[in-house]
């Protein structure tokens, strides 16, 4: 009988510990969230300005110069730097693989306008 009166005793104690620190966190909780919020960096074009990514769409007929773009390789690469830039983007954009058709279509345009 005691035993147990120790437990429950233990058990409201810890109630109300985790009560206090409710009480007194929260408060802050909102704060932090503010100034987290204001401080975050704006999303806008000049903060991918310097991006390494190209930015825009597929030309309508597609150039050598977007070819290298895709492939990410130099207008005068070797058809091997070619080969393996090419296998790479297919390993992971393949559509038998959960990639995108239109993704792979265009990557095997770019391999077929840089080995002319």
């Amino acid at each position: 009988m005691a035993s147990s009166l120790i437990v429950a005793g233990l058990g409201i104690a810890a109630l109300a510990f985790g009560a206090r620190f409710m009480v007194r966190t929260i408060p802050n909780i909102g704060q932090k969230m503010a100034q987290a919020a204001t401080s975050m960096p704006k999303l806008d074009s000049e903060m991918f300005a310097a991006s390494k990514y190209y930015k825009g769409g597929f030309d309508p007929k597609m150039t050598k110069r977007e070819a290298t773009l895709i492939l990410s390789v130099n207008s005068g690469a070797p058809p091997a730097k070619i080969k393996a830039a090419y296998m790479k983007l297919m390993l992971t954009n393949h559509p038998d693989r959960g990639g995108s058709p239109y993704l792979s279509s265009k990557i095997s345009e770019a391999k077929d306008i840089l080995d002319k």
